[in-house]
């Protein structure tokens, strides 16, 4: 009997499927907010099935028999991948207003998906799990302990993304370095820090809003700053919530947009807004970097992943430019010639290696979908 997955992760800014058989993916279909249709992006599962029935790859829906959805929600509950059953969906939609620019969107994935396909077992994968591992003086923040007992701690994000970057190396390498960091660099974007492949601290927190500035999202910011912004601008909780997530970042610091190709093309027109937009985002990872190789002891490998990462090499050269005294030395020609494919971008023999390793989600959670207790 064939075993069909859909794999289904949505992004703030994208939405992307794919169908595995017995483990090897047979099709996949990416929307961005951008660059697709509005009518597609606002009806994704019908696109997605008239796509997978016109190029045949099944005949019928009901083929599939197991659906897995990306997760990111704070809280230990979320630490692990579950069945979405009725209450599953009832602690999600408590928390939507942690994480709104992707619990909003998974939920609308899981009800339409349920419309569709409303007798095949759904889990979520969680998008935190990977971070399980995180030293408690790593995960704590300096409150006292029966506040963090609250479930105020940070957890993590982009594990599912780093779980796959260690799984990559490893079979590329055949060997998993000592200390790697991995920059996930998109609309979202974190630094993840690791030890023999298992995560020891990462840039992002209780919710997605913590690192470096975002696309739409502020970043790292003083708490008193949270309190004044209430203030001065008469904001409630919910109101400072969506203000960090989505008026902020790059946005908010060039003031035109969040997309980094457009950043560019603002710059070289001399736009300063965005010339600032720019240099604060580089700026952001350069400090996560050299943080966590102080936390590390030393550097064995630095990978470049997701959107940006992959593909801009104006943004790798600008984050690693300045880095030779860490050991980190870019060679150009490789640097520019490597785009959304798996590389080294280094000077060889002068240089940590330096990677560009494209991000395989789907491919991991349809991994660990398969070794899944809930099917």
């Amino acid at each position: 009997m064939k075993n069909f997955y859909l794999i289904i992760n949505t992004g703030s800014d994208s939405r992307k499927y794919a169908i595995y058989e017995n483990g090897v993916e047979i099709f996949k279909l990416h929307l961005e907010r951008k660059l697709t249709p509005p009518a597609d992006y606002s009806a994704p599962v019908d696109f997605l099935f008239k796509s997978a029935l016109a190029k045949k790859v099944v005949s019928d829906k009901s083929d599939i028999s197991a659906i897995a959805v990306r997760v990111v929600a704070p809280g230990e509950y979320f630490l692990f991948n579950r069945l979405i059953d009725d209450g599953y969906l009832s602690k999600l939609h408590e928390l939507q207003d942690e994480a709104p620019l992707h619990i909003g969107p998974a939920l609308e994935e899981i009800e339409e998906i349920k419309k569709f396909l409303p007798e095949v077992k759904m889990v979520g994968i969680s998008d935190s799990a990977f971070h399980k591992t995180l030293p408690e003086v790593a995960s704590r923040y300096a409150i006292p302990e029966v506040d963090a007992m609250l479930g105020i701690r940070k957890y993590g994000y982009h594990g599912i993304s780093v779980a796959s970057i260690v799984y990559k190396v490893e079979k590329w390498l055949g060997y998993i370095p000592e200390r790697i960091i991995v920059c996930h660099l998109g609309s979202g974007s974190s630094i993840t820090a690791l030890k023999s492949g298992r995560s020891v601290d990462t840039s992002m927190g209780l919710t997605p809003l913590d690192g470096p500035p975002m696309g739409s999202r502020v970043g790292a910011i003083d708490p008193g700053a949270v309190v004044a912004l209430g203030q001065k601008k008469g904001f409630n909780y919910s109101e400072l919530e969506k203000y960090f997530n989505n008026d902020c970042g790059l946005l908010g610091l060039s003031g035109r947009t969040k997309d980094v190709r457009d950043l560019f093309l603002l710059e070289n027109n001399g736009d300063s807004g965005a010339k600032l937009a720019l240099e604060s985002f580089v700026y952001g990872i350069k400090k996560y970097i050299g943080a966590y190789i102080a936390a590390l002891g030393g550097l064995d490998l630095i990978v470049f992943t997701a959107t940006i990462g992959e593909r801009s090499s104006i943004i790798r050269g600008r984050v690693c430019f300045g880095l030779q005294g860490l050991g980190l030395s870019l060679d150009a020609e490789k640097n520019n010639g490597t785009v959304s494919m798996d590389g080294f971008i280094h000077q060889g023999g002068k240089s940590i290696p330096i990677a560009v390793i494209t991000t395989d989600e789907m491919g991991q959670m349809a991994r660990e979908t398969r070794v899944s207790p809930n099917f």
